[in-house]
């Protein structure tokens, strides 16, 4: 029929199987199987590949779920928060840093001191927070990794179900199906006839069956690149926070100490405001 032709036109255009690299086992899996499919029994076309669809369908469904609860703002919020405690207490700024409260009648090193104390304790605990969720991200990418390598053999299992049926739907039509219809056309009886189009029917089925095995496989296939997608958002503020850590916070604390040292009144100015 014209329907199946389209059917069987638009799955020549998608040739991802022929891309995927098997091993020689895994061929001799795909044959072994081929060999065992039953497209004479319509319960058999029905039930064809669908454990496979299923472990895909479950699977893109936990990875949405894995983007749904992924929340990276809490931890740009938590970074921002740390600029503004460190800005607060910048050297270089003239108005609001250190220079900028010398410059203030009555602003003595201890109440110095005392405001850099109080400083340090936020951003101590304000690291605190960017170590976990550091951590956090790190045992994510190592998820996502599985997620990936997963989703993979998904992929893989799903298209060697569907290259053993091409090859089983192939051989049918090739032999049983145009066995029946020359039949059919020699005996020119009625229930022959049937027998070839009910044949025909199955295998247009099975066909169509094929086709939405490759439907789920799309699922897959763009499953792939969002895992991805995830797992470089989670490197990029991994990395960030890492930089924080080991960079930004010890330079401003080496600041800071510069800034206080540099403030403190010498040994010689001691002496002579004595």
């Amino acid at each position: 029929s014209s329907a199946a032709s389209d059917v069987y036109k638009r799955q020549k255009e998608v040739n991802i199987e022929d891309k995927i690299q098997l091993t020689d086992a895994e061929k001799k899996a795909v044959d072994d199987f081929a060999a065992k499919i039953d497209i004479s029994n319509a319960n058999h076309i029905l039930q064809y590949g669908a454990d496979a669809q299923a472990k895909i369908t479950q699977f893109s469904d936990m990875a949405l779920e894995k983007v749904r609860t992924k929340d990276l703002g809490s931890v740009g919020d938590t970074l921002s928060s740390l600029v503004v405690e460190l800005k607060g207490f910048d050297p270089n700024e003239q108005k609001k840093g250190f220079f900028g409260l010398f410059k203030k009648a009555g602003a003595s090193i201890a109440e110095l001191k005392a405001k850099y104390d109080k400083a340090e304790v936020n951003v101590n605990k304000i690291c605190d927070v960017l170590d976990g969720h550091q951590r956090q991200l790190l045992k994510d990418i190592a998820i996502l990794d599985q997620m990936y390598a997963q989703n993979l053999n998904y992929f893989k299992e799903l298209t060697m179900y569907i290259l053993a049926g091409k090859k089983k739907l192939e051989l049918v039509r090739s032999t049983e199906l145009r066995d029946l219809q020359n039949k059919a056309q020699m005996t020119g009886k009625a229930e022959d006839a049937q027998a070839a189009k009910d044949l025909e029917d199955l295998c247009n089925r099975f066909e169509k069956k094929l086709y939405d095995l490759e439907l789920t496989r799309m699922v897959s296939i763009q499953t792939a690149p969002q895992i991805r997608m995830i797992q470089n958002s989670d490197s990029v503020m991994a990395e960030k926070i890492q930089s924080t850590l080991v960079n930004t916070i010890p330079l401003w604390k080496n600041q800071m100490i510069i800034c206080l040292l540099y403030t403190s009144p010498s040994p010689r100015d001691m002496r002579r405001s004595r």
